[in-house]
């Protein structure tokens, strides 16, 4: 799985001699450009099954390093820093230290699934991307980011209530997050609605975010997820050798 393209050379790599002739021939300036020579220190055998043994990123293993996810995915088009074809490589080679180089933006997949459909390899590489992001922040290795913040709360109202309150989501993702409610965008968004959609609607709308009602017995149904999502918090940890007491130290 060699990588070739010179954009994923990190800069202070690379060497150019000002003045240089080798057997005659003058290859000064970048026609003696060098790639400086390193000694891995950083590897992690065990790094592919710690990723694979988290949601989503249990078919890494698959990956033949085509670079379709990346030719397809969203934020890339924006960011050609986003790579997620380099960093399933650098996880199936165990260089946790250059994967670490990059963690501030892996968390950035908006999980549009592009990667997803165009993989022929059914890698599901956005849920590697999710994987790693969560292997991240068990680590310790980063906060928990705004993503995961936002499909916490998602969660959690699911849990709660066995229903979707997109209001009552953004609402409370924006305060954990520290933004303001009224942003220009939700503004002009609520402005459209408003115009668009039925009295009747909007009336239901307001009071459910008002009243928050909940699916007919659904106590059963919360206490059994409530179970699984112990179990599976749990196993993660297991996974990557932690234990509770460590998880939550890494997490603060």
């Amino acid at each position: 799985m060699p990588i070739h393209e010179k954009t994923l050379i990190r800069p202070e790599n690379l060497i150019e001699h000002e003045e240089l002739v080798l057997d005659g021939v003058d290859v000064s300036g970048h026609w003696s450009t060098f790639i400086e020579s390193r000694t891995v220190t950083d590897y992690n055998e065990a790094l592919q099954e710690e990723i694979a043994a988290l949601p989503g990123g249990e078919n890494i293993h698959r990956c033949w390093q085509c670079g379709s996810c990346t030719n397809a995915c969203t934020v890339n088009a924006i960011n050609p820093d986003f790579n997620p074809r380099y960093w399933i490589y650098l996880i199936r080679v165990g260089m946790e230290e250059e994967l670490l180089r990059d963690k501030d933006i892996i968390w950035q997949c908006v999980s549009c699934n592009k990667c997803t459909y165009a993989c022929p390899r059914d890698v599901f590489p956005e849920g590697v991307m999710k994987a790693t992001a969560h292997w991240l922040e068990l680590k310790g290795y980063t906060e928990k980011k705004p993503s995961m913040i936002f499909d916490e709360e998602f969660t959690e109202q699911i849990v709660a209530s066995g229903k979707i309150e997109d209001g009552k989501v953004l609402r409370r993702f924006f305060q954990k997050t520290g933004q303001p409610l009224m942003q220009e965008w939700l503004v002009a968004m609520v402005r459209g609605l408003v115009f668009r959609l039925p009295v009747s609607l909007l009336m239901k709308m307001g009071l459910a975010t008002l009243f928050h009602p909940r699916t007919s017995g659904w106590d059963r149904s919360r206490r059994a997820m409530e179970d699984y999502i112990d179990e599976r918090h749990e196993a993660d940890r297991k996974s990557l050798g932690l234990d509770m007491k460590s998880a939550e130290m890494g997490a603060e």
